[in-house]
């Protein structure tokens, strides 16, 4: 499945953004919310007080839920970019979690090449939720 360009585009230019100066591991992320056209964007923000830390995919969440009206919007897909492929740490597949559906798209890529699409269900098959509460 092909990423979608504006997306892609976004989250490629956010990254360059990345308060990165512990690591010099710069991420960047975009996504749409279903039901809108409105795109998200977050970039990884590090801290000395390393737990403090927000990843890009976190930070991109968060803002569209402040800007949402709806009780708990769902995330409809998501791109990560990172310098080479990387996926979602565990903390932030967990979050995506709780806004997302098991097909859920995340799409991958570097700042060069595209490395491809995942539902939720395949990066995180079992994930902590409220049923569990």
């Amino acid at each position: 499945m092909a990423i979608p360009s504006d997306l892609l585009e976004a989250a490629r230019a956010v990254r360059l953004n990345a308060y990165a100066p512990y690591s010099s591991f710069f991420v960047g992320a975009a996504l749409r919310m279903r039901g809108s056209d409105q795109i998200f964007v977050g970039c990884n923000v590090e801290n000395a007080s390393y737990g403090a830390t927000m990843c890009a995919e976190r930070v991109a969440i968060f803002s569209a839920v402040a800007a949402s009206s709806q009780a708990k919007p769902r995330l409809k897909e998501l791109v990560v970019v990172g310098k080479e492929i990387i996926p979602p740490c565990g903390l932030c597949l967990q979050v995506i979690s709780e806004f997302a559906d098991e097909d859920t798209l995340i799409h991958l890529a570097s700042v060069e090449e595209e490395g491809g699409s995942y539902r939720l269900s395949e990066l995180m098959p079992k994930s902590f939720s409220q049923e569990h509460l």
